[in-house]
């Protein structure tokens, strides 16, 4: 790629083009970016760990890194440079595009070279998105015990976290036998194609209580004039349910859960945006369909506080930033 940038600019040093040689490279040369970013997770871990455990890699590093060739720059600079710049180049193209006359070659030739380059960019970041998940897979597959459930291999590239968190167990009814939960704390995993959950021994372990395939559950919020248990003849008074952890109440139903048996459960959340934001997640597969309502229709917000994503499910946001907001619970978006 430099060799044929260097070879333009001996040429002429004004150079008047060089659309062509990045849609060639970005099409057929420069697919090892790919490979690359995808593989940027495990280059970190590898560095650490070798940092952490072997004194001899350490040292001989710090005496590189010396160097008037390294310019006092660590080693993870040069690292994360082909990421950098691969990520520089489409901003590059957009700008000759802009700067160039539509309606000629020259024209035609940048917006062909910004689609290919951008279409490599995509291919990184979504290399570098399912090799992390792949990894978060891996953590989580270490942490779960199955204890006498049928033990699910967690690992796959088709599968992701979507959210996590807890939630409050009221009520569980399996077979026709109906088992207050007492509003103990569970632990939920939520991924794109499956549920589990569980009870939290430590940060990094966790007990697997149940599990089902998203295509074998229906999830539906309770509201304060449904009951949330069963009759009393079985369980008694049905307030004891809202009371035990005072929040927002939903039914998960698993149809056929980790042994192919049918079984519903209570949970409850603390606040409603919470509840709203479980059910949507618990629902994503039948909200994959784009949304068509009306921009005109919808409400728009200004930022007036900086935020920062904490969760999956969440965006991080500026102030002054505008949006539009296509539903709200308990006052919040």
């Amino acid at each position: 790629f430099f060799e044929d940038l260097e070879k333009r600019h001996q040429e002429n040093l004004l150079i008047p083009d060089i659309s062509d040689i990045v849609e060639e490279h970005a099409s057929n040369h420069f697919s090892p970016y790919i490979s690359y970013c995808s593989n940027e997770v495990y280059q970190q871990r590898t560095l650490q760990k070798l940092l952490a455990t072997n004194p001899l890699f350490k040292e001989t590093l710090k005496q590189i890194e010396r160097k008037p060739e390294c310019g006092g720059l660590p080693v993870i600079s040069f690292l994360i440079l082909p990421m950098q710049r691969v990520t520089r180049l489409p901003l590059l193209l957009d700008t000759v595009c802009q700067k160039t006359k539509a309606c000629t070659a020259a024209y035609g030739a940048a917006t062909r070279a910004l689609k290919a380059i951008s279409k490599l960019v995509k291919n990184c970041n979504e290399g570098a998105r399912t090799m992390e998940r792949m990894e978060q897979m891996y953590t989580l597959q270490q942490q779960l015990e199955f204890g006498k459930k049928k033990p699910l291999p967690l690992i796959s590239a088709s599968r992701w976290l979507l959210k996590r968190g807890e939630l409050h167990l009221l009520l569980s009814e399996e077979a026709g036998i109906f088992r207050r939960g007492t509003g103990r704390l569970c632990y939920v995993f939520l991924f794109n194609d499956v549920l589990i959950i569980t009870k939290k021994k430590s940060e990094e372990s966790y007990a697997v209580m149940n599990y089902a395939t998203l295509d074998q559950i229906t999830v539906e919020k309770i509201e304060s004039g449904d009951p949330p248990s069963p009759p009393p003849s079985k369980t008694g008074s049905s307030g004891t349910a809202r009371g035990a952890a005072g929040g927002h109440l939903l039914r998960v139903v698993m149809e056929k859960d980790s042994e192919g048996r049918r079984e519903e459960i209570v949970l409850s959340a603390e606040t409603l945006s919470d509840r709203a934001r479980w059910v949507t997640a618990l629902m994503h597969r039948e909200k994959e369909k784009p949304d068509t309502t009306p921009k005109g229709d919808l409400s728009q917000v200004e930022i007036t506080h900086a935020y920062l994503a904490k969760e999956a499910d969440e965006i991080s946001l500026q102030q002054a930033d505008v949006v539009l907001v296509l539903d709200g619970e308990d006052g919040k978006c």
